[in-house]
Parts: C-alpha cells; sequence; structure tokens
C-alpha cells in the first residue's frame, strides 16, 4: 500500500463506519458494544447511546433464550478458530421503544460474525453483520402454506378420483386416453400402459367396438358429449354391459383441452331388462321405459352422491329464474354454515352478494346461456354470524342447465383460492421492495 498522506490523518473513519450501509455491530471479544452503524441503530429499535459500553445481550435481550444462546455459541466459535461464522436464520424479538408502543416486535435475522485482528493476531474486536428478513421470511413462509394448500388440494382431487365408485378415465383433446383410475385397472386386469392411447378399444366386445369408437371419434371432432353402452371385458374374461360418460373441459377460448369420463357397470340391469322383453313382448314398452327411468335415476344418483357430495369443490344447483338453492353439497354449505340455503333463493339467504353484481351475473347466465368464468374473483362475504364481511377470493363457474330445452336452471362450482392470491400478492410485494 502507499504511505500515508498527511491528508489521510484528517478523515473521520468513525463516521465513515457509521455511514456504511449495512447493519454492522461492533463489539470487543467478550460482546461489549464499541460501536455501531447507523443502520443497525434503526434496525435495533435502540439508540447508540443506550447501546454502547453494554453486553450485546444485555442492551438487545431476546424473549427467548434460545436464541440468545445461538448468537453466543457464534460468539465463541470466532474466539476459538478467529473465523467468521454465519448463524442460521433466527427470531430474535426486540422491545420497542415506549414512544413506539412497548412490547416486543417479532423479528427473524441473518448474522454472520466476523474476527477483526491485531498485529499480533490475537482477537481485538468482533463484527457482527445483521440483515432483517422478517418480510421475506414471512413471504417464504406464506408461499410454504400456500403450496402446502395447493398440494393437499390436489392430493384430494387424486385421492376422489381412485376411490369414487366409478371407472374414471381421461383422454387428450384428440381423444387419446391418458388415465384411468385404480378402478378400471381393476376392472379390466391391464395396466395402464396396455390401455393408453386407443389400447383401451381393444378391451371391447367384437360386436360393440365400430359402434363405440365412431360414437367417440364423433364426440373428438364435435365437442358433443359423449354417451354410450357397450360390453367391457372384465379381468376373469366374462364382459359386462357398461353406461360410459364423458364431458369436455375448455379454456378460456373456448377450446377443448380434456376429457374427463365415467363408467358404471349396468350389467345386472340390462340383463333384467332382457328378461323382461324376451318374458312379455306386450311389455316391451313398459320395460324400456323402467329401463330409461332406471338410467336416468341412476345417473342423478351418480352425479350427486358419488362426484359432488365428495367432489373437493363447492357445487350447488340454482333452479329457476329466481336462482333458489335445489342441491347443496358439504363443502359449499362449509362456507356458511350459520345458514339455510336449502329451498331459499340467493336474494334471501346472501344479501351481501346484491350489491356485488352477483345476482347480475346469474340472471345473465340464465337468460342467455352464456358460461361465465371468474377467475380469482373477489367477494365479500359474511362468513360467520358476526355480521362482518370477508375478503374471499374464487375460481368459479356459473353454467346454465336445460330441461325440455327450455333453461332449468344453474350449476355453480367453485374453488376458494383466498390464501393463494394472498400469497402471490404478498411475493409481489416483496418482489418489488427489492427491485427498489
Amino acid at each position: 500500500m502507499p504511505a500515508s498522506t498527511a491528508s489521510d490523518s484528517s478523515v473521520d473513519y468513525q463516521r465513515l463506519f457509521r455511514s456504511l450501509p449495512d447493519n454492522f455491530l461492533l463489539m470487543k471479544p467478550d460482546a461489549t458494544i464499541v460501536d455501531n452503524t447507523d443502520g443497525h441503530v434503526a434496525v435495533s429499535l435502540k439508540s447508540r447511546e443506550e447501546a454502547v459500553g453494554r453486553s450485546m445481550f444485555d442492551a438487545y435481550p431476546s424473549v427467548d433464550q434460545n436464541q440468545g444462546d445461538i448468537i453466543a455459541a457464534s460468539h465463541e466459535h470466532v474466539r476459538q478458530h478467529l473465523q467468521p461464522h454465519a448463524m442460521p436464520v433466527i427470531r430474535y424479538d426486540l422491545a420497542r421503544p415506549a414512544e413506539q408502543g412497548g412490547g416486543f416486535e417479532e423479528l427473524y435475522w441473518q448474522a454472520t460474525h466476523y474476527p477483526l485482528l491485531d498485529e499480533q493476531g490475537h482477537l481485538e474486536y468482533i463484527l457482527q453483520r445483521t440483515q432483517n428478513i422478517t418480510e421475506q421470511y414471512r413471504a417464504a413462509q406464506a408461499a410454504e402454506r400456500a403450496q402446502a394448500a395447493l398440494a393437499e388440494s390436489q392430493d384430494r382431487t387424486r385421492f376422489v378420483l381412485e376411490n369414487l365408485p366409478v371407472l374414471i378415465w381421461t383422454a387428450t383433446a384428440d381423444g387419446n386416453r391418458d388415465f384411468f383410475n385404480s378402478r378400471w385397472l381393476a376392472f379390466t386386469g391391464r395396466t395402464a400402459e396396455e390401455q393408453t392411447g386407443e389400447q383401451w378399444s381393444t378391451s371391447i366386445h367384437p360386436d360393440d367396438r365400430e359402434r363405440v369408437m365412431a360414437t367417440w371419434r364423433k364426440s373428438v371432432e364435435t365437442g358433443e358429449l359423449y354417451q354410450v353402452e357397450y360390453r367391457l371385458r372384465r379381468h376373469d374374461g366374462q364382459y359386462r354391459w357398461i353406461l360410459v360418460r364423458a364431458t369436455p373441459r375448455r379454456d378460456a377460448q373456448g377450446a377443448i383441452n380434456l376429457w374427463v369420463g365415467g363408467a358404471t357397470d349396468i350389467h345386472e340391469q340390462r340383463q333384467m331388462v332382457q328378461e323382461l322383453l324376451e318374458a312379455n313382448e306386450t311389455q316391451a314398452v313398459l320395460a324400456e321405459q323402467a329401463y330409461q327411468l332406471y338410467q336416468k335415476a341412476e345417473g342423478q344418483r351418480e352425479t350427486y352422491y358419488q362426484l359432488f357430495m365428495q367432489a373437493p369443490a363447492m357445487i350447488c344447483i340454482l333452479r329457476g329464474p329466481e336462482h333458489r338453492y335445489e342441491f347443496v353439497n358439504p363443502n359449499y354449505q362449509l362456507l356458511f354454515p350459520h345458514r339455510e340455503l336449502l329451498g331459499h333463493t340467493v336474494a334471501e339467504v346472501l344479501p351481501e352478494v346484491k350489491d356485488q353484481g352477483i345476482i347480475d351475473i346469474l340472471d345473465n347466465v340464465y337468460q342467455t346461456g352464456e358460461t361465465f368464468r371468474g377467475n380469482e374473483m373477489l367477494m365479500q362475504l359474511e362468513r360467520d354470524a358476526s355480521k362482518a364481511l370477508k375478503d374471499t377470493y374464487f375460481n368459479f363457474i356459473y353454467q346454465q342447465f336445460r330441461e325440455n330445452d327450455q333453461p332449468a336452471g344453474i350449476l355453480v362450482f367453485a374453488y376458494e383460492v383466498t390464501d393463494l392470491v394472498l400469497a402471490r400478492q404478498a411475493l409481489e410485494r416483496l418482489s418489488g421492495s427489492i427491485g427498489h
């Protein structure tokens, strides 16, 4: 280094140290505070005069002694090894000044201790560099909770698909099967790899195969609801009659991106109808009517109790132009545990939504038949009997259903995404603060 000049002796190094753009605390080896930077004064909630000359543990006492022990252990590492030591993230709450309300503030820190040696190589000072990472830590915790909630939701959905007493499958937009639940695999006795694409069709009875495949291709091409009855080979070689229905899922632009299908074993019912027809031809019309009524009742039962009641979503059916609750699944009812919904209109039991435009949206869906999709839509709801409105975010669909070619009501399918939205907003705020 070049020799010091006369002007060097006039530099105020203490002022420069205190002005450093970071949080530094200078201590003697026994943790007695010598000085700290202005940044450290700001985050420590205590003036320099109250801290200098005192032990760090006396000047900044922690609520949790265990956290103080972690800092003391880090000091001891520096004293023994004369090497820097970085501590893990710790919670170290600090006392607020009386003018700020007193009490303790929950804070999270990352700190590193550096040894400063004299000319003989002996430890002269310990320099502590601290970073208040409370906001980052809380944002990370919120993100972890949101991820855990998302994973739980996905697990619940997977559990429902695997345990519904229905043979479930999915297909890509071009009609290739790509998923079968465990009940389908157990029924056919074949692996998923043996049935993907169009391989599943090899289990169809030869007399039914051409008809079934032609119906499936037509639905894929037109997007129409897929419904067909055919004989499927069971794992023991017996062919069983099944009733299959599939519905397309569409993206925001209306393009199909997934087919979801379910099959029910109707072999006994089919045989019963056949026996009635063979026993008495004069009863053919009545038998067909009975079978059709059975199909309708079976479909409704499967829809309401096998799928809707167990689905991890909030589902309800609103009947008529006044939007009267005809069906509410448990997850939907949990949103309003203090209200009786069935038999009442939306306007009667949810008066808070009138001024939020929800009734207007329902009226439009019922009158025009245009499906409404809400993405992360904010609603203010009374979730309990406190009369207080709570901000709640939903992803939902309002879809008209028809009977006898006339509007009959609206199907509501929704997920609450409040935790995910709040976590993302917290991360966005964090990213903005880091960027500045």
